[in-house]
């Protein structure tokens, strides 16, 4: 399988490029007032209003920092409903992507119980890679301000 590669501070996390369908450079969003931790705001994808949240305000309480390396990452999200919607992550030094095969993840055996999208670990040269779960980075509460469906 293919990963794309991202870190927070020195902690290096995988996306399953299965899951991604575009690598975009940080745009400007529209900020939404009083919107849930995490959630950076609105962008607009080929004339689509798109969610962005940021991985490092879940993950670590702090925004990403706006650097060269930091990407929006337009995946595929699954929604506790089952429908498919775009999502953006906002990721710092999204730079790489490495092959491995599912089978090297391994449960790392310590629980976050606040945290259900840390997947799987495995290592290799640079140390530690942990897999998360795209889907079940948004709480189904979240998922519904998020995805409510739209007026036709």
């Amino acid at each position: 399988m293919l990963f794309l590669l991202f870190q927070l501070g020195a902690d290096r996390y995988a996306l399953d490029a299965r899951q991604v369908l575009e690598v975009l450079p940080l745009v400007n969003l529209k900020r939404i007032p009083q919107a849930p931790p995490g959630v950076a705001g609105l962008f607009d994808y080929r004339g689509s209003p798109v969610p962005a949240i940021d991985l490092n305000e879940i993950m670590a309480q702090q925004p990403a920092a706006q650097r060269f390396s930091t990407r929006i990452v337009l995946a595929r999200f699954r929604a506790a409903d089952g429908r498919e919607h775009p999502l953006g992550l906002i990721a710092e030094q999204v730079k790489a992507t490495v092959k491995r095969d599912a089978a090297d993840f391994v449960d790392g055996g310590v629980s976050a119980r606040g945290a259900p999208y840390l997947g799987p670990v495995t290592s290799d040269a640079g140390g530690l890679l942990q897999w998360i779960q795209v889907d079940k980075l948004l709480p189904p509460a979240l998922q519904e301000q998020l995805f409510r469906e739209r007026a036709a």
